[in-house]
């Protein structure tokens, strides 16, 4: 990881709630989208990948290891080197992992050395308003009932950083878009309980080490019923799906104009526009 990279997350933290959510009954529903959807995209894309590695996607993992001649596997770990050879790989893929890095500009880097040119990045992460509804009401919740705010969920990347951090990167034909999921509980508790079944509740490192009071657990479901709640009483949770994809460089890939190489300018085509 870059010694500049602010430290936000506790990873062993999130290793050991994501081992627990595994003990139990976990709730899957986002990450089973993620994987069909990614399973889909990967059959759009008409080539063959021989070598590939799926990074961090929790329980078993995005891809069947039996579609690659070379695949590997990276369970999570508080470190986040990744143990891959340079230009090693055809195809890297990541599902719901990526949001909880410290250093993702640093393992995006990682990921564009292990690929081959012309491999190819696609990655799923949590972002943009995910959760906003729960932040919304805790922090109006412990701004009446303790006089303060304290971190209780993450902060989230929105597209146009994601995108802007492929091409940092150095990868090519960067493509993001966002899959909007909004899913209905019963009560703000309902909401956390299924949180801690994904292994996703808070592992920020400035987090409230000391119980929350009953008080303000109460008031923000509250809050939360009152300014999220449907016709019939059921709160809304958002979770927005950061979608990325794109390409280590190539000869043979499309290349953008160098500046003052059209053959006309735009001046010209808006005159002849205004003849028309």
């Amino acid at each position: 990881m870059s010694s500049t990279a602010p430290v936000l997350f506790d990873r062993t933290l999130l290793l050991r709630r994501q081992a627990r959510a595994q003990g139990i009954e976990p709730a899957t529903f986002l990450l089973d989208r993620v994987i069909e959807d990614m399973n889909e995209r990967l059959s759009a894309v008409k080539r063959e990948f021989s070598a590939a590695a799926d990074i961090w996607t929790p329980g078993e993992g995005a891809l069947a290891p039996d579609r690659f001649a070379s695949f590997a596997r990276i369970a999570p770990e508080e470190d986040e080197a990744l143990p891959l050879q340079p230009e090693s790989l055809d195809l890297v893929v990541s599902a719901l992992a990526l949001q909880f890095v410290n250093d993702l500009p640093g393992v995006l880097a990682q990921i564009r050395r292990a690929l081959k040119p012309d491999g190819l990045l696609l990655a799923a992460m949590i972002g943009g308003d995910t959760l906003m509804e729960l932040r919304q009401s805790f922090a109006a919740a412990e701004a009446e009932c303790e006089g303060g705010v304290s971190p209780r969920v993450a902060p989230f990347a929105d597209l146009r950083d994601v995108g802007a951090l492929l091409q940092r990167a150095g990868l090519a034909l960067p493509v993001t878009d966002v899959d909007r999921v909004v899913v209905r509980y019963a009560d703000a508790f309902a909401l956390m309980a299924d949180l801690r079944r994904m292994g996703a509740t808070n592992i920020l490192l400035e987090r409230r080490r000391t119980p929350t009071r009953r008080a303000t657990m109460l008031r923000m479901a509250q809050i939360y019923s009152d300014r999220f709640a449907d016709g019939d009483g059921r709160i809304r949770a958002t979770f927005d799906i950061l979608w990325l994809s794109a390409w280590a460089p190539h000869e043979s890939q499309q290349k953008p104009l160098r500046p003052g190489s059209a053959q006309a300018s735009l001046e010209a085509a808006v005159k002849r526009a205004g003849k028309t």
